[in-house]
């Protein structure tokens, strides 16, 4: 059992928890993800690891109320645990890697964080900040009610651009307008990573290619098992078959097909539309483990 040591409403509908879990935390790394389940009836959630403590041997994972399996959790309570806590899923970003840190410190990176994707952008930008790196980070939402982590953010980002759709706050526009208004300004960035909804990220990656800047994506499709064999999260990456959650969650945002994958999530959605899209896709529908020959 995975017990809830402390739970924390950021927004409206949007909670933060920490739970504990030793194992993960001993070997999780920004970029990566677990699966959570309530009860044995429950069903099987994917989650961004948010932030985590090796010394408490804590997670801290971000929750959207977004249907009835996440309303369910939301109401657990500090002291509640989860009968499953899978991870860390996933490859850890490439800019988060020891081996990778001489390479990033020659990079000017931008981030956007379209919404809930503040939570996965964050433990990225802390990573970098405690090995040297300080990044520019835009983080935007549909409106001031729907933001959160903004001081966390500013307290490991060299700069915080704030956006709201609506003008409520911050910048009045997405975080495609405000990544090129600080290009107007004269600002150059060598890398870009956005991750929040696909649609959000789609338009990001049609703005950085025009301002030919290399874009990371973390790609957030229905995932079931976590282990390529449900098929859920396929995706067509420049013309070849991946899976999010062992392939990703991060990929190349200029070679990821976002129209099919919006497509694909709309019609996995119904029972009648997962057969449709498992005869339509035959072998590649399930790409095995990830690591023990499966089609990908």
């Amino acid at each position: 059992m995975y017990k809830i040591v402390r739970k924390e409403e950021l927004a409206a509908n949007i909670i933060l928890m920490d739970v504990e879990a030793p194992r993960v935390a001993k070997s999780c790394l920004p970029g990566q993800f677990i699966i959570a389940r309530i009860d044995e009836e429950g069903e099987r959630i994917p989650l961004t690891i948010c932030d985590y403590d090796r010394e408490k041997k804590t997670i801290t994972i971000v929750v959207q109320t977004i249907g009835a399996s996440t309303e369910r959790m939301n109401e657990l309570n500090e002291g509640d645990s989860f009968i499953d806590f899978v991870g860390p899923l996933g490859i850890p970003s490439e800019f988060c890697q020891e081996e990778n840190l001489e390479e990033t410190k020659k990079k000017n990176i931008v981030f956007i964080a379209g919404g809930l994707g503040t939570a996965p952008v964050y433990p990225q930008v802390k990573w970098l900040h405690e090995h040297g790196v300080d990044a520019t980070v835009i983080m935007g939402s549909r409106t001031k009610d729907l933001l959160f982590y903004i001081d966390e953010m500013k307290a490991v980002a060299k700069e915080v651009y704030v956006t709201t759709d609506d003008g409520t706050y911050g910048f009045h526009g997405m975080g495609t307008n405000q990544l090129q208004a600080l290009v107007d300004e004269g600002k150059v960035y060598d890398h870009c990573i956005a991750i929040g909804p696909m649609i959000m990220m789609k338009f990001v990656c049609l703005l950085t290619k025009e301002l030919n800047i290399p874009t990371t994506v973390s790609m957030n499709p229905i995932m079931v098992d976590g282990t390529g064999m449900c098929g859920a999260c396929r995706l067509i990456v420049d013309g070849e078959v991946k899976f999010a959650c062992v392939d990703g969650p991060e990929f190349d945002g200029h070679k990821v097909d976002f129209d099919l994958a919006m497509a694909r999530m709309k019609q996995y959605a119904t029972e009648e539309g997962r057969k449709k899209l498992e005869y339509e896709e035959g072998d590649t529908h399930h790409g095995g483990c990830g690591h023990c020959g499966g089609d990908h």
